[in-house]
Protein backbone atom coordinates (compact mmCIF):
# COMPACT_ATOMS: atom_id res chain seq x y z
CA UNK A 1 0.00 0.00 0.00
CA UNK A 2 1.29 3.44 -0.89
CA UNK A 3 2.20 5.73 2.04
CA UNK A 4 -0.20 8.47 0.95
CA UNK A 5 -3.16 6.11 1.55
CA UNK A 6 -2.11 5.18 5.06
CA UNK A 7 -3.15 8.42 6.79
CA UNK A 8 -6.72 8.56 5.33
CA UNK A 9 -7.18 4.87 6.12
CA UNK A 10 -5.96 5.38 9.69
CA UNK A 11 -8.29 8.36 10.14
CA UNK A 12 -11.17 6.27 8.80
CA UNK A 13 -10.58 3.50 11.35
CA UNK A 14 -10.27 6.06 14.16
CA UNK A 15 -13.60 7.59 13.11
CA UNK A 16 -15.31 4.19 13.00
CA UNK A 17 -13.88 3.32 16.40
CA UNK A 18 -15.05 6.61 17.91
CA UNK A 19 -18.55 6.18 16.45
CA UNK A 20 -18.86 2.64 17.82
CA UNK A 21 -17.74 3.89 21.21
CA UNK A 22 -20.19 6.79 21.06
CA UNK A 23 -23.09 4.42 20.62
CA UNK A 24 -22.36 3.10 24.11
CA UNK A 25 -22.98 6.42 25.87
CA UNK A 26 -25.94 6.36 28.21
CA UNK A 27 -27.98 9.16 26.52
CA UNK A 28 -27.68 7.46 23.12
CA UNK A 29 -28.68 4.10 24.60
CA UNK A 30 -31.77 5.68 26.17
CA UNK A 31 -32.60 7.33 22.86
CA UNK A 32 -32.21 4.01 21.04
CA UNK A 33 -34.47 2.26 23.55
CA UNK A 34 -37.19 4.90 23.15
CA UNK A 35 -36.95 4.60 19.36
CA UNK A 36 -36.78 0.82 19.01
CA UNK A 37 -38.45 -0.89 21.98
CA UNK A 38 -41.39 -3.01 20.66
CA UNK A 39 -43.49 -2.61 23.81
CA UNK A 40 -43.31 1.16 23.49
CA UNK A 41 -44.27 0.94 19.82
CA UNK A 42 -47.22 -1.25 20.82
CA UNK A 43 -48.37 1.41 23.30
CA UNK A 44 -48.09 4.06 20.59
CA UNK A 45 -50.20 1.95 18.22
CA UNK A 46 -52.79 1.47 20.97
CA UNK A 47 -53.00 5.24 21.48
CA UNK A 48 -53.47 5.84 17.73
CA UNK A 49 -56.22 3.22 17.72
CA UNK A 50 -58.18 4.99 20.47
CA UNK A 51 -57.50 8.41 18.91
CA UNK A 52 -59.17 7.19 15.72
CA UNK A 53 -62.05 5.81 17.76
CA UNK A 54 -62.55 9.28 19.21
CA UNK A 55 -62.97 10.65 15.68
CA UNK A 56 -65.74 8.13 15.05
CA UNK A 57 -67.63 8.71 18.29
CA UNK A 58 -69.55 11.86 17.19
CA UNK A 59 -70.41 10.61 13.70
CA UNK A 60 -74.04 9.96 12.78
CA UNK A 61 -75.19 6.54 11.69
CA UNK A 62 -75.38 6.10 7.92
CA UNK A 63 -78.77 7.07 6.46
CA UNK A 64 -80.92 4.18 5.28
CA UNK A 65 -82.28 4.02 1.71
CA UNK A 66 -85.47 2.08 1.04
CA UNK A 67 -87.11 0.85 -2.17
CA UNK A 68 -90.26 -1.24 -2.33
CA UNK A 69 -93.13 -2.24 -4.59
CA UNK A 70 -96.30 -1.53 -2.64
CA UNK A 71 -99.72 -3.24 -2.88
CA UNK A 72 -98.96 -5.31 -5.98
CA UNK A 73 -101.54 -7.77 -7.39
CA UNK A 74 -100.48 -11.33 -6.86
CA UNK A 75 -101.86 -12.51 -10.18
CA UNK A 76 -100.13 -9.71 -12.06
CA UNK A 77 -97.11 -8.83 -9.88
CA UNK A 78 -95.46 -6.17 -12.08
CA UNK A 79 -98.54 -4.37 -13.35
CA UNK A 80 -99.09 -0.91 -11.84
CA UNK A 81 -102.16 0.31 -13.75
CA UNK A 82 -104.75 -2.18 -12.51
CA UNK A 83 -105.09 -1.11 -8.85
CA UNK A 84 -104.92 2.50 -7.63
CA UNK A 85 -103.05 1.40 -4.48
CA UNK A 86 -100.11 -0.11 -6.38
CA UNK A 87 -96.99 2.05 -6.36
CA UNK A 88 -93.21 2.14 -6.55
CA UNK A 89 -91.83 3.61 -3.30
CA UNK A 90 -88.41 4.99 -2.41
CA UNK A 91 -87.46 6.34 1.02
CA UNK A 92 -84.73 7.71 3.25
CA UNK A 93 -84.40 7.47 7.03
CA UNK A 94 -81.86 8.88 9.48
CA UNK A 95 -81.21 7.93 13.11
CA UNK A 96 -80.67 11.00 15.33
CA UNK A 97 -79.55 10.64 18.94
CA UNK A 98 -80.97 13.01 21.53
CA UNK A 99 -79.44 16.47 21.54
CA UNK A 100 -75.98 16.53 23.16
CA UNK A 101 -75.28 12.79 23.07
CA UNK A 102 -72.91 12.93 20.10
CA UNK A 103 -70.72 15.61 21.65
CA UNK A 104 -70.53 13.77 24.97
CA UNK A 105 -69.67 10.47 23.27
CA UNK A 106 -66.80 12.16 21.50
CA UNK A 107 -65.69 13.72 24.78
CA UNK A 108 -65.65 10.31 26.47
CA UNK A 109 -63.61 8.79 23.64
CA UNK A 110 -61.16 11.72 23.63
CA UNK A 111 -60.52 11.42 27.36
CA UNK A 112 -59.88 7.69 26.97
CA UNK A 113 -57.47 8.28 24.06
CA UNK A 114 -55.71 10.98 26.08
CA UNK A 115 -55.19 8.58 28.97
CA UNK A 116 -53.44 6.15 26.60
CA UNK A 117 -51.31 9.02 25.27
CA UNK A 118 -50.03 9.74 28.78
CA UNK A 119 -49.51 6.00 29.30
CA UNK A 120 -46.95 6.14 26.47
CA UNK A 121 -45.05 8.90 28.26
CA UNK A 122 -45.16 6.91 31.50
CA UNK A 123 -43.79 3.89 29.67
CA UNK A 124 -40.95 6.04 28.31
CA UNK A 125 -40.02 7.03 31.85
CA UNK A 126 -40.01 3.40 32.99
CA UNK A 127 -37.95 2.32 30.00
CA UNK A 128 -35.43 5.10 30.62
CA UNK A 129 -35.18 4.08 34.26
CA UNK A 130 -34.56 0.43 33.38
CA UNK A 131 -31.85 1.32 30.84
CA UNK A 132 -30.06 3.53 33.38
CA UNK A 133 -30.30 0.89 36.10
CA UNK A 134 -28.85 -1.78 33.79
CA UNK A 135 -26.08 0.63 32.78
CA UNK A 136 -24.97 1.36 36.34
CA UNK A 137 -25.30 -2.28 37.36
CA UNK A 138 -22.86 -3.18 34.58
CA UNK A 139 -20.50 -0.45 35.83
CA UNK A 140 -20.69 -1.87 39.37
CA UNK A 141 -19.96 -5.42 38.16
CA UNK A 142 -16.95 -4.16 36.20
CA UNK A 143 -15.65 -2.48 39.34
CA UNK A 144 -16.20 -5.67 41.35
CA UNK A 145 -14.22 -7.57 38.74
CA UNK A 146 -11.40 -5.06 39.08
CA UNK A 147 -11.41 -5.60 42.84
CA UNK A 148 -11.33 -9.38 42.35
CA UNK A 149 -8.41 -9.10 39.92
CA UNK A 150 -6.53 -6.95 42.42
CA UNK A 151 -7.25 -9.41 45.23
CA UNK A 152 -6.09 -12.33 43.10
CA UNK A 153 -2.74 -10.58 42.76
CA UNK A 154 -2.68 -9.92 46.50
CA UNK A 155 -3.41 -13.57 47.24
CA UNK A 156 -0.67 -14.61 44.83
CA UNK A 157 1.72 -12.39 46.82
CA UNK A 158 0.43 -13.97 50.06
CA UNK A 159 1.12 -17.43 48.68
CA UNK A 160 4.65 -16.37 47.73
CA UNK A 161 5.27 -14.90 51.19
CA UNK A 162 3.86 -17.99 52.94
CA UNK A 163 5.97 -20.32 50.79
CA UNK A 164 9.10 -18.28 51.45
CA UNK A 165 8.54 -18.37 55.20
CA UNK A 166 7.76 -22.09 55.12
CA UNK A 167 10.92 -22.80 53.13
CA UNK A 168 13.07 -21.26 55.87
CA UNK A 169 11.10 -22.91 58.69
CA UNK A 170 9.38 -19.73 59.91
CA UNK A 171 5.88 -20.40 58.55
CA UNK A 172 3.31 -23.14 58.58
CA UNK A 173 2.29 -25.18 55.57
CA UNK A 174 -1.32 -24.51 56.61
CA UNK A 175 -0.84 -20.84 55.69
CA UNK A 176 -0.08 -21.85 52.12
CA UNK A 177 -3.27 -23.90 51.93
CA UNK A 178 -5.34 -21.07 53.41
CA UNK A 179 -3.94 -18.64 50.86
CA UNK A 180 -4.73 -21.07 48.05
CA UNK A 181 -8.28 -21.52 49.35
CA UNK A 182 -8.86 -17.77 49.49
CA UNK A 183 -7.53 -17.45 45.96
CA UNK A 184 -9.95 -20.16 44.79
CA UNK A 185 -12.82 -18.26 46.42
CA UNK A 186 -11.82 -15.18 44.45
CA UNK A 187 -11.77 -17.21 41.23
CA UNK A 188 -15.25 -18.53 42.04
CA UNK A 189 -16.49 -14.97 42.58
CA UNK A 190 -14.87 -13.90 39.32
CA UNK A 191 -16.76 -16.60 37.39
CA UNK A 192 -20.06 -15.50 38.98
CA UNK A 193 -19.44 -11.83 38.25
CA UNK A 194 -18.63 -12.53 34.61
CA UNK A 195 -21.89 -14.44 34.27
CA UNK A 196 -23.75 -11.55 35.89
CA UNK A 197 -22.23 -9.11 33.44
CA UNK A 198 -23.35 -11.20 30.48
CA UNK A 199 -26.85 -11.37 31.92
CA UNK A 200 -26.90 -7.61 32.43
CA UNK A 201 -25.64 -7.08 28.88
CA UNK A 202 -28.46 -9.28 27.60
CA UNK A 203 -30.98 -7.29 29.65
CA UNK A 204 -29.67 -3.97 28.31
CA UNK A 205 -29.74 -5.30 24.74
CA UNK A 206 -33.30 -6.52 25.31
CA UNK A 207 -34.41 -3.05 26.42
CA UNK A 208 -32.73 -1.44 23.40
CA UNK A 209 -34.08 -4.15 21.05
CA UNK A 210 -30.77 -5.25 19.57
CA UNK A 211 -29.06 -8.65 19.38
CA UNK A 212 -28.66 -10.12 22.84
CA UNK A 213 -24.97 -10.93 22.36
CA UNK A 214 -24.01 -7.33 21.49
CA UNK A 215 -21.07 -6.48 23.79
CA UNK A 216 -21.18 -3.46 26.08
CA UNK A 217 -17.92 -1.58 26.42
CA UNK A 218 -16.39 -0.77 29.76
CA UNK A 219 -18.25 2.18 31.30
CA UNK A 220 -16.34 5.28 32.34
CA UNK A 221 -16.35 6.51 35.92
CA UNK A 222 -18.69 9.32 36.91
CA UNK A 223 -19.12 11.98 39.59
CA UNK A 224 -22.10 11.88 41.95
CA UNK A 225 -24.43 14.86 41.46
CA UNK A 226 -26.32 16.32 44.37
CA UNK A 227 -29.91 17.54 44.11
CA UNK A 228 -30.44 21.19 44.96
CA UNK A 229 -34.25 20.89 45.14
CA UNK A 230 -36.20 20.17 48.31
CA UNK A 231 -38.74 17.39 48.70
CA UNK A 232 -41.56 19.92 48.40
CA UNK A 233 -40.17 21.28 45.13
CA UNK A 234 -39.71 17.79 43.70
CA UNK A 235 -43.23 16.83 44.75
CA UNK A 236 -44.63 19.93 43.05
CA UNK A 237 -42.66 19.10 39.90
CA UNK A 238 -44.08 15.56 39.96
CA UNK A 239 -47.65 16.86 40.23
CA UNK A 240 -47.03 19.01 37.16
CA UNK A 241 -45.01 16.62 35.01
CA UNK A 242 -45.78 13.01 35.95
CA UNK A 243 -47.62 11.41 32.98
CA UNK A 244 -49.47 8.86 35.12
CA UNK A 245 -51.12 11.69 37.08
CA UNK A 246 -52.35 13.19 33.82
CA UNK A 247 -53.53 9.77 32.64
CA UNK A 248 -55.59 9.18 35.78
CA UNK A 249 -56.92 12.73 35.60
CA UNK A 250 -58.11 11.98 32.05
CA UNK A 251 -59.82 8.81 33.26
CA UNK A 252 -61.57 10.76 36.02
CA UNK A 253 -62.78 13.29 33.43
CA UNK A 254 -63.91 10.40 31.24
CA UNK A 255 -66.00 9.05 34.14
CA UNK A 256 -67.63 12.44 34.62
CA UNK A 257 -68.45 12.68 30.92
CA UNK A 258 -69.82 9.11 31.00
CA UNK A 259 -72.10 10.16 33.86
CA UNK A 260 -73.51 13.02 31.78
CA UNK A 261 -73.98 10.62 28.86
CA UNK A 262 -75.84 8.19 31.12
CA UNK A 263 -78.17 11.01 32.16
CA UNK A 264 -78.92 11.67 28.48
CA UNK A 265 -79.95 8.04 28.07
CA UNK A 266 -83.20 8.86 29.91
CA UNK A 267 -84.26 10.81 26.80
CA UNK A 268 -85.34 9.13 23.53
CA UNK A 269 -83.47 8.92 20.25
CA UNK A 270 -85.29 9.78 17.01
CA UNK A 271 -85.61 8.33 13.55
CA UNK A 272 -86.71 10.66 10.73
CA UNK A 273 -88.07 9.10 7.55
CA UNK A 274 -89.24 10.31 4.12
CA UNK A 275 -91.00 8.20 1.46
CA UNK A 276 -92.01 9.07 -2.10
CA UNK A 277 -94.54 6.93 -4.06
CA UNK A 278 -94.63 6.77 -7.85
CA UNK A 279 -98.12 5.89 -9.11
CA UNK A 280 -99.58 5.26 -12.57
CA UNK A 281 -103.02 6.21 -13.86
CA UNK A 282 -105.64 3.49 -13.46
CA UNK A 283 -108.63 3.37 -15.80
CA UNK A 284 -110.82 0.31 -15.30
CA UNK A 285 -114.51 -0.53 -14.96
CA UNK A 286 -114.09 -0.47 -11.18
CA UNK A 287 -111.80 2.57 -10.73
CA UNK A 288 -110.60 5.70 -12.40
CA UNK A 289 -107.50 7.16 -10.73
CA UNK A 290 -105.33 9.85 -12.32
CA UNK A 291 -102.18 8.35 -10.68
CA UNK A 292 -100.85 11.32 -8.76
CA UNK A 293 -97.51 10.74 -7.01
CA UNK A 294 -97.55 10.86 -3.19
CA UNK A 295 -95.11 11.21 -0.28
CA UNK A 296 -95.03 10.63 3.45
CA UNK A 297 -92.90 12.04 6.28
CA UNK A 298 -92.59 10.42 9.71
CA UNK A 299 -90.69 10.37 12.98
CA UNK A 300 -90.25 7.47 15.39
CA UNK A 301 -88.52 7.37 18.75
CA UNK A 302 -87.80 4.81 21.40
CA UNK A 303 -89.61 4.84 24.72
CA UNK A 304 -87.03 4.85 27.56
CA UNK A 305 -88.96 2.48 29.81
CA UNK A 306 -85.94 0.38 30.86
CA UNK A 307 -85.13 2.54 33.88
CA UNK A 308 -83.17 -0.13 35.74
CA UNK A 309 -80.60 -0.37 32.95
CA UNK A 310 -80.21 3.41 32.81
CA UNK A 311 -79.80 3.73 36.57
CA UNK A 312 -77.10 1.03 36.38
CA UNK A 313 -75.30 3.11 33.73
CA UNK A 314 -75.34 6.08 36.12
CA UNK A 315 -73.93 3.93 38.92
CA UNK A 316 -71.24 2.54 36.62
CA UNK A 317 -70.05 6.01 35.59
CA UNK A 318 -70.04 7.18 39.22
CA UNK A 319 -67.91 4.20 40.23
CA UNK A 320 -65.56 4.81 37.30
CA UNK A 321 -65.01 8.40 38.42
CA UNK A 322 -64.48 7.38 42.04
CA UNK A 323 -62.01 4.66 41.05
CA UNK A 324 -59.89 7.04 38.95
CA UNK A 325 -60.03 9.75 41.63
CA UNK A 326 -58.93 7.41 44.43
CA UNK A 327 -56.18 5.93 42.26
CA UNK A 328 -55.00 9.47 41.62
CA UNK A 329 -54.99 10.26 45.33
CA UNK A 330 -53.10 7.03 46.03
CA UNK A 331 -50.52 7.85 43.35
CA UNK A 332 -49.94 11.33 44.79
CA UNK A 333 -49.44 9.80 48.22
CA UNK A 334 -47.00 7.23 46.81
CA UNK A 335 -45.07 9.95 44.98
CA UNK A 336 -44.68 11.97 48.16
CA UNK A 337 -43.42 8.94 50.10
CA UNK A 338 -41.08 7.80 47.32
CA UNK A 339 -39.50 11.24 46.95
CA UNK A 340 -38.76 11.57 50.66
CA UNK A 341 -37.45 8.00 50.85
CA UNK A 342 -35.29 8.47 47.75
CA UNK A 343 -33.77 11.68 49.08
CA UNK A 344 -32.91 9.97 52.36
CA UNK A 345 -31.26 7.07 50.55
CA UNK A 346 -29.41 9.38 48.18
CA UNK A 347 -28.04 11.33 51.13
CA UNK A 348 -26.99 8.11 52.86
CA UNK A 349 -25.23 6.71 49.79
CA UNK A 350 -23.45 10.00 49.08
CA UNK A 351 -22.17 10.22 52.65
CA UNK A 352 -21.03 6.59 52.53
CA UNK A 353 -19.10 7.22 49.32
CA UNK A 354 -17.29 10.17 50.88
CA UNK A 355 -16.66 8.24 54.09
CA UNK A 356 -15.18 5.23 52.31
CA UNK A 357 -13.08 7.36 49.95
CA UNK A 358 -11.68 9.73 52.53
CA UNK A 359 -11.62 7.62 55.65
CA UNK A 360 -12.22 3.89 55.75
CA UNK A 361 -10.48 2.66 52.59
CA UNK A 362 -7.22 4.58 53.14
CA UNK A 363 -7.15 3.28 56.69
CA UNK A 364 -7.85 -0.28 55.52
CA UNK A 365 -5.04 -0.04 52.97
CA UNK A 366 -2.63 1.12 55.67
CA UNK A 367 -3.82 -1.64 57.98
CA UNK A 368 -3.24 -4.29 55.30
CA UNK A 369 0.21 -2.93 54.49
CA UNK A 370 1.10 -2.97 58.17
CA UNK A 371 -0.20 -6.53 58.52
CA UNK A 372 1.96 -7.70 55.59
CA UNK A 373 5.08 -6.16 57.15
CA UNK A 374 4.26 -7.62 60.57
CA UNK A 375 3.63 -11.08 59.08
CA UNK A 376 7.02 -11.06 57.40
CA UNK A 377 8.68 -10.59 60.81
CA UNK A 378 6.35 -13.02 62.62
CA UNK A 379 4.54 -10.37 64.67
CA UNK A 380 1.03 -11.40 63.42
CA UNK A 381 -0.37 -14.67 62.17
CA UNK A 382 -1.66 -15.43 58.70
CA UNK A 383 -5.33 -15.07 59.74
CA UNK A 384 -4.68 -11.41 60.61
CA UNK A 385 -3.26 -10.96 57.12
CA UNK A 386 -6.33 -12.54 55.52
CA UNK A 387 -8.63 -10.49 57.72
CA UNK A 388 -6.99 -7.25 56.57
CA UNK A 389 -7.32 -8.28 52.95
CA UNK A 390 -11.03 -9.18 53.43
CA UNK A 391 -11.74 -5.86 55.15
CA UNK A 392 -10.27 -3.88 52.27
CA UNK A 393 -12.12 -6.02 49.73
CA UNK A 394 -15.50 -5.48 51.42
CA UNK A 395 -14.96 -1.74 51.86
CA UNK A 396 -14.01 -1.22 48.22
CA UNK A 397 -16.97 -3.29 47.11
CA UNK A 398 -19.30 -1.26 49.31
CA UNK A 399 -17.87 1.96 47.85
CA UNK A 400 -18.67 0.98 44.26
CA UNK A 401 -22.03 -0.46 45.24
CA UNK A 402 -22.95 2.84 46.93
CA UNK A 403 -21.94 4.81 43.84
CA UNK A 404 -24.03 2.60 41.56
CA UNK A 405 -26.97 2.61 43.98
CA UNK A 406 -26.84 6.41 44.13
CA UNK A 407 -27.17 6.73 40.36
CA UNK A 408 -29.88 4.05 40.16
CA UNK A 409 -31.85 5.74 42.93
CA UNK A 410 -31.47 9.00 41.02
CA UNK A 411 -32.90 7.30 37.91
CA UNK A 412 -35.82 6.00 39.97
CA UNK A 413 -36.44 9.51 41.31
CA UNK A 414 -36.53 10.84 37.75
CA UNK A 415 -39.16 8.25 36.85
CA UNK A 416 -41.23 9.22 39.91
CA UNK A 417 -41.06 12.94 39.13
CA UNK A 418 -41.60 12.53 35.41
CA UNK A 419 -38.64 14.49 34.10
CA UNK A 420 -34.88 14.20 33.66
CA UNK A 421 -33.17 15.68 36.70
CA UNK A 422 -30.36 16.81 34.40
CA UNK A 423 -32.76 19.59 33.39
CA UNK A 424 -33.14 20.89 36.96
CA UNK A 425 -30.43 22.56 39.03
CA UNK A 426 -27.78 20.10 40.11
CA UNK A 427 -24.53 20.69 41.91
CA UNK A 428 -21.52 18.74 42.91
CA UNK A 429 -21.92 16.91 46.17
CA UNK A 430 -20.64 18.89 49.12
CA UNK A 431 -18.38 16.58 51.11
CA UNK A 432 -19.87 15.92 54.54
CA UNK A 433 -17.67 15.98 57.62
CA UNK A 434 -15.76 12.71 57.70
CA UNK A 435 -14.20 11.39 60.92
CA UNK A 436 -10.44 11.26 61.01
CA UNK A 437 -8.92 7.78 60.61
CA UNK A 438 -8.16 7.60 64.32
CA UNK A 439 -11.87 8.01 65.08
CA UNK A 440 -12.94 5.17 62.78
CA UNK A 441 -13.27 1.78 64.35
CA UNK A 442 -12.02 -1.14 62.32
CA UNK A 443 -14.87 -3.49 61.44
CA UNK A 444 -15.30 -6.39 59.08
CA UNK A 445 -18.73 -6.20 57.45
CA UNK A 446 -20.13 -9.09 55.52
CA UNK A 447 -19.89 -8.98 51.75
CA UNK A 448 -22.87 -7.03 50.33
CA UNK A 449 -25.59 -9.05 48.62
CA UNK A 450 -26.14 -7.84 45.05
CA UNK A 451 -28.65 -10.46 44.05
CA UNK A 452 -31.50 -7.97 44.31
CA UNK A 453 -29.90 -5.83 41.63
CA UNK A 454 -29.27 -8.57 39.12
Amino acid sequence: MKPRYLLPLLLFFILISSLSHATESLPLLVEAALANNPELKSSQARWRMFANKAKQAAALEDPMFMFKLQNMLAREPFVFNKDPQSAKVIGLSQQLPFWGKRAIRQEVAQYEAESYKWTIEERKLELTRMVKEAWYQIWAVDKFLEIVDKNLKIMSDFVTIAESKYSVGQGAQQDIYKAGLEKSKMLDMQITLRQQRKSLEANLNYLIYRPGNTPVDKIADFALPQLSLSAEQLNQAALEKRPQIKSLDSLASKGQASHRLAQKEFYPDFNLSFEYMFKEAVVTDMANDPGYNMFSVGVTFNLPFQQERRHAMLAESTSETSMATEELNGLKNTISYTINDALAQLDRRRRLVELYKRGIIPQAEQSLESAVISYRVNKVDFLTLLDGRLNLFNYERELYESQAEYMMKLAQLEAVIGTDLANVPLGQATPPPVPMPAQIKSTTPAAPDHSQHH
